[in-house]
């Protein structure tokens, strides 16, 4: 009894430092990124601690769970040999197993973890300091465990790659968005925004770009007061300039630089030299990813580009307002004509225009059609029909009753699409 006694103190210091042990882990694990980073650049030495023992997180983790382990089995060896002195036997080991269970169940595990969900962000920072020691004593021991668990996998053909998925972040944060979506904290336009932000980098310009059928293109060779009129006619500023064939752009023409060029020529027409006031022609890969085009739109301090295919030949053209359209919705100024593209129905059925993407009828009527094989609404009928259907025909597709209404040659031009309910057996 007296070594019970003299040993108690030593056991419950051992139970306060598991204690210790599991909230850090708990907290380090759950603390907000975005609030510890915010912090950091406030000049909060804790958080800066957290953001470095995370950046490594799995030797966090390992060397906290080490430490955590070595102090429970120390409490529940110094309590079974109190125990068994006490009463000899195996009821002393059972009694002193179940002692200790609970006592580490609930005092080391539950109710430190529990405060360290709650206030993951606070007690995170307040066991910083500990966490960093306990981290720089135990991490030799965690790498060579690492280093060994990996080399035991290897045997059995599993890869541990020391390197992170560069995609788990983004997909961390879509799944956050989507969550707080569901439970009504975060509205659909905002939820398509930002999706349509993490999307830049998965997306080609070919999924956005105008085609070379919708193009307004000028033939280079018109007299200067027919390029005018052409120019005035068209809701555009940037107009390409094509020779002999409307696929052969020769340049891109600027209306601010047409009007200039007459402005410096008093007025005559007749003398402005249409090829010497054209830019030249910026072309690219149709597989450029939108972020990489971002970057290089605003690199070059220009806002259009020429689309062109793996053969080099026209595919369409891509300008930066088309990328933000993605992110932000459909922009519109007082010189764009509403063509009515996505003409929504009392019933919760749409008519679509078939060039209209399918993130664009996703965003303009809250649903989920993939558009991985497809780009169009067109182009998901005839990837899913196998064929170019006629006008009334009718396929089921995603849980969507689609129907052809329109047709121009081999062009499906206009659909009907029900809601999801109406279509469901």
């Amino acid at each position: 009894m007296t070594a019970l006694i003299a040993l108690a103190p030593i056991i419950f210091g051992l139970l306060a430092l598991s204690a210790v042990f599991s909230a850090a882990e708990t907290s380090m694990t759950g603390a907000s990124r975005a609030r510890m980073h915010q912090l950091e650049r406030d000049g909060d030495r804790a958080a800066r601690r957290v953001n470095r023992l995370l950046s490594d997180q799995e030797t966090m983790i390992g060397s906290v769970l080490l430490g955590n382990n070595l102090i429970n089995i120390l409490a529940s060896a110094l309590a079974t040999q109190v125990l068994t002195r006490t009463i000899p036997g195996a009821l002393g080991v059972a009694i002193a197993t179940g002692v200790m269970t609970v006592l580490v169940l609930v005092f080391a595990e539950v109710l430190p973890k529990t405060l360290a969900i709650l206030r993951s962000d606070e007690v995170a920072r307040l066991l910083s300091w500990p966490t960093y020691f306990v981290v720089k004593a135990f991490g030799p021991i965690i790498y060579a465990i690492q280093w060994a668990i990996r080399k035991t996998l290897g045997l059995f053909g599993v890869n541990m790659s020391m390197e992170m998925d560069v995609l788990a972040a983004h997909e961390e944060i879509r799944g956050a968005v989507e969550y707080h979506h569901a439970e009504g904290l975060v509205e659909s336009r905002d939820r398509w925004m930002l999706g349509g932000v993490l999307d830049l980098a998965q997306l080609d310009v070919s999924e956005v770009m105008v085609h070379r059928k919708a193009i307004a293109v000028i033939d280079a060779d018109l007299p200067p007061d027919a390029v005018l009129d052409e120019a005035l006619k068209s809701p555009h500023t940037r107009l390409p300039l094509y020779r002999e064939d409307p696929e052969n752009i020769v340049g891109v023409l600027h209306v601010k630089d047409l009007l200039q060029a007459i402005a410096d020529a008093k007025g005559d027409i007749s003398a402005v030299d249409v090829a010497a006031v054209a830019r030249e022609p910026w072309f690219v890969p149709e597989t450029t990813s939108l972020k990489d085009q971002l970057a290089a739109f605003l690199k070059r301090k220009t806002h259009f580009a020429l689309v062109v295919d793996e053969y080099g030949a026209l595919a369409g053209l891509v300008t930066l307002e088309d990328i933000l359209e993605e992110i932000v919705g459909e922009i519109e100024d007082e010189y764009d004509v509403d063509d009515a593209d996505v003409r929504p129905g009392p019933d919760g059925s749409v008519s679509v225009d078939g060039a209209v993407t399918i993130r664009e009828l996703n965003r303009a009527m809250n649903w989920d059609l993939p558009d991985d094989e497809a780009v169009t609404v067109a182009g998901l009928l005839i990837n899913e029909a196998q064929t170019i259907p006629d006008v009334g025909q009718s396929f089921r597709v995603f849980g969507h009753q689609v129907q052809v209404t329109e047709r121009k040659g081999n062009q499906i031009t206009r659909l009907q699409i029900s809601p999801p309910a109406a279509a469901a057996d």
